[in-house]
């Protein structure tokens, strides 16, 4: 643990002084952020490119539960639930992005840029795969190539693989600060959280039976050890006996806040409340697996009284039928 420490701030310092000899300004340096912004709550993310996508999505989703329904399942009802679970998925992506939380996550907490990176990336994905009906995506695979390589980047290991390389990938000391020095790679990696969000949450919530599901059990320990590797990042960040990202060193220090210890609450909350999704599907999953369990052992029960009762049954007939016989005998006699 401690060499592996070493290294990532070895790596850290070394970016930083490239960064220094090459003149990049952070985000928050480009955008003339104020020491004791004023109006820090009014500084929400009009960006267009920005609104347009999630005005995109939306729309989307509305054609789908609208005209492509119509057309094509008429039968189908819209689900409320579903809407409603698509609804919160998408508003809390718009609150991390386009509310003021992005003006913090930008210029100066790193915590707050990791409850971004959290909603981004563990709360949205798998409300929007609880949103989607069935019959919305079942034409996207009817193609078999692309079932087969939907199916091979959802299986329980790639779909994890990708997800937590992309994660360690991006809180690489040298790419994090990249992103906060450059729009477009920051955008790429907002993307790539979504997506690999998305393939990650898969094996459990799937939508569609052609990326069909993993079982429950083995659902309990795909989410228990989908949790390790954000834990290991969050302690590993937490520890950290210096600033990693320079950007929050240079940045306007609001609120009483220092760099070590804003870094240290960013790591705690990838440690511990990044998971709670996670654990909140891992105990649905097991809860369910035992019920099944319970319910697959009453009905063995049952199925075995049923055939004991059917088996006295007929031998309490057998007994009667010999018993006739025996006195139609004795009287005849």
């Amino acid at each position: 643990m401690n060499a592996l420490l070493s290294q990532f701030v070895a790596i850290s310092n070394a970016y930083h002084a490239l960064l220094s000899a090459a003149h990049l300004a952070p985000l928050h340096a480009r955008h003339g952020a104020d020491s004791a912004p004023g109006n820090l709550w009014l500084q929400w993310n009009l960006d267009p490119v920005l609104l347009l996508g999630i005005a995109l999505i939306v729309g989307l989703y509305c054609y789908g539960l609208g005209p492509y329904r119509r057309k094509y399942y008429p039968n189908e009802r819209v689900d409320r639930l579903k809407v409603g679970y698509f609804a919160a998925g998408t508003l809390i992506l718009a609150l991390a992005l386009v509310s003021p939380l992005d003006a913090l996550s930008d210029t100066y907490f790193f915590s707050a840029h990791m409850i971004q990176h959290m909603l981004i990336s563990v709360v949205t994905p798998p409300l929007w795969l609880l949103g989607i009906p069935s019959w919305m995506v079942e034409r996207l695979f009817m193609r078999p190539t692309v079932g087969r390589i939907a199916r091979w980047l959802c299986g329980p290991v790639v779909a994890f693989g990708l997800f937590n390389a992309d994660l360690w990938l991006w809180h690489a000391p040298p790419l994090y600060d990249a992103t906060l020095s450059n729009d477009t790679i920051h955008i790429i990696e907002h993307l790539t959280f979504i997506g690999f969000g998305l393939l990650f949450w898969a094996p459990i919530l799937s939508p569609t039976p052609a990326i069909p599901r993993i079982s429950r059990g083995f659902g309990v320990l795909y989410l228990f050890l989908g949790c390790q590797p954000m834990v290991a990042l969050g302690a590993l960040i937490t520890f950290a006996s210096q600033p990693l990202y320079q950007p929050y060193v240079t940045a306007p220090h609001i609120w009483g806040s220092t760099p070590l210890g804003d870094q240290q609450l960013g790591g705690l909350i990838m440690w511990l409340p990044s998971n709670i999704p996670a654990l909140i599907g891992l105990s649905v999953l097991f809860f369910k697996w035992v019920e099944a369990h319970d319910r697959a052992e009453r009905d063995a029960l049952d199925e075995f009284d049923e055939f004991d009762d059917e088996r006295l049954a007929g031998t309490a007939q057998s007994g009667d039928v010999a018993l006739t016989t025996t006195q139609t005998s004795d009287m005849g006699e």
